[in-house]
């Protein structure tokens, strides 16, 4: 298995560890509902240094961009971000992402830790138009500093103004004594924060000063554990269970990051724009237990007929909500809040019902 600069101190900080997208990576520390009520009510380091990032560089590199991803990345100045897919050739998605523009000719993809390899492989087969391509996966490391203190905690290690860097905005600057780091706020928490890349040599004194600086606010490391169930109560799309190469962005509510502006003729557009003015057959819901029950990744969703309609493609305890909550993909009739469900668990189908995301407001 792969390891990230912090692997020896997850297991030193007597991590349960877990292979995961071909890292060996921390599933939780001192236990997933504690995890991710620290990162509600203070701050959590998470190491996503698994993550993959590639550099599309040059004067052909928006045209890539806007060949490859549904987003309109034409609209990004230099210093901001934006969430985005890979639509394949069949109205499915490769890969959600990230893009940050930069420079003028400069921009960063950050892709998925399980697709790295199949990304790559996807940008340099459709770059007939001569980008720069560079795949960066292994030189960078990144940490996720979360929570309504993490803002605090980050500005105590640079004189960059974080108070000047909107959501899905960034900067580079000094970090903690380390040059060059991007400072971007982002997240995949709903709890507000930074996410930091950096060389990976620089990753241990970044970590220690993190943990210092944010002592007095109780910082944790975080694990996956938490980090799932954080983006399952904001509805964030975890790749290989809400959306895949089988689903559509439309289908799966990212309709807003589908853009069909004109001159941008991204992969597959047409049936995507087809389907974003007629609808589509199926919807991804959110939905929140009325029973007594826990929702799992590949349960049926039933209706009042007993007649299966769906399953369940992420779903848990809420640590906030202490009820069962989750998404799956139903007919779109059963898709809309307070629409009735049942979730199929042991044999028996327990009241769930439809309702508007996020969970946690």
């Amino acid at each position: 298995m792969k390891t990230t600069p912090f692997t020896d101190v997850h297991i030193a900080l007597g991590a349960k560890m877990q292979e995961f997208a071909g890292f060996l990576m921390p599933i939780s520390y001192s236990g997933i509902t504690d995890e991710h009520l620290t990162v509600c009510r203070s701050a959590g380091v998470f190491d996503v240094s698994h993550m993959g990032e590639f550099w599309v560089k040059g004067p052909r590199a928006l045209e890539l961009i806007q060949r490859i991803t549904s987003n309109d990345a034409s609209s990004l100045a230099v210093g901001k971000a934006q969430y985005t897919c890979l639509p394949n050739e069949t109205g499915g998605i490769v890969d959600d992402l990230l893009v940050y523009r930069y420079e003028k000719e400069k921009y960063l993809l950050v892709v998925n830790a399980g697709n790295r390899t199949k990304d790559w492989e996807w940008c340099t087969r459709h770059n007939t138009m001569g980008a720069e391509l560079e795949n960066a996966s292994e030189d960078i490391a990144q940490l996720a500093v979360q929570g309504p203190k993490a803002a605090e905690i980050v500005q105590r290690l640079t004189s960059v103004d974080l108070s000047s860097i909107p959501y899905y905005a960034f900067r580079t600057g000094e970090l903690a004594g380390c040059r060059q780091v991007i400072i971007s706020h982002t997240g995949y928490t709903g709890a507000g924060g930074f996410e930091l890349y950096f060389p990976p040599e620089d990753g241990l004194r970044i970590w220690n000063a993190l943990f210092e600086a944010g002592r007095p606010e109780g910082i944790k490391p975080i694990g996956l554990g938490a980090r799932d169930t954080l983006r399952l109560e904001m509805c964030f799309c975890l790749y290989g269970n809400d959306i895949d190469e089988t689903t559509s962005p439309i289908e799966a509510g990212l309709g807003w990051i589908t853009k069909f502006a004109q001159g941008k003729d991204f992969i597959h557009r047409a049936a995507l724009e087809q389907q974003k003015k007629e609808g589509t057959e199926r919807k991804l819901c959110a939905f929140e237990m009325i029973d007594k029950g826990i929702p799992r990744h590949g349960y049926e969703i039933v209706n009042a007929a007993k007649e299966v309609i769906g399953s369940v493609t992420s779903g848990t305890l809420s640590p906030v909500l202490r009820k069962g909550i989750g998404m799956g993909y139903v007919p779109s009739a059963y898709a809309a809040a307070g629409a009735e469900l049942f979730i199929r668990i042991r044999g028996k189908d327990l009241r769930a019902i439809g309702v508007k995301g996020p969970f946690r407001k």
